[in-house]
């Protein structure tokens, strides 16, 4: 259901490289979610770094929402760069896995699993 990987380099380093990978498979980042600044801002002293990166093919939301609408649900993709001890970990909840929640079409499992495979490339180049 997860997929997360360890990486030697900083937290914004290793994001960073993802969103040149995220743009490089034709995703585009819709937003950066700094979770420690955003928690710091509600008085909050959150110790661990963590970007949460929204990303999203629209060639590929277009098929899968034009299929079943409920599936916004889930979207966009989210991949989360974060420090746990003391290690950079890069991570999501895999698609196939987000997909099982809904009742589908086989062709939505296809498009899952090309999301997925796309998302792993992804994360595997950043870290």
């Amino acid at each position: 259901m997860l997929y997360i990987v360890e990486s030697d380099k900083p937290v914004a380093t290793a994001a960073r490289d993802l969103e040149a990978a995220v743009q490089r498979h034709g995703f585009g980042v819709l937003h950066v979610h700094n979770l420690q600044q955003t928690l710091k801002a509600k008085g909050i002293d959150f110790p661990h770094a963590c970007l949460i990166l929204e990303v999203c093919n629209p060639q590929q939301a277009l098929r899968v929402l034009s299929q079943e609408m409920a599936v916004n649900l889930a979207l966009p993709c989210r991949i989360s760069v974060y420090e746990e001890g003391g290690r950079t970990k890069i991570g999501m909840v895999k698609p196939t896995a987000l997909l099982a929640l809904f009742p589908t079409t086989p062709s939505l499992q296809a498009v899952a699993e090309e999301v997925e495979r796309e998302t792993i490339a992804m994360i595997e180049e950043a870290r």
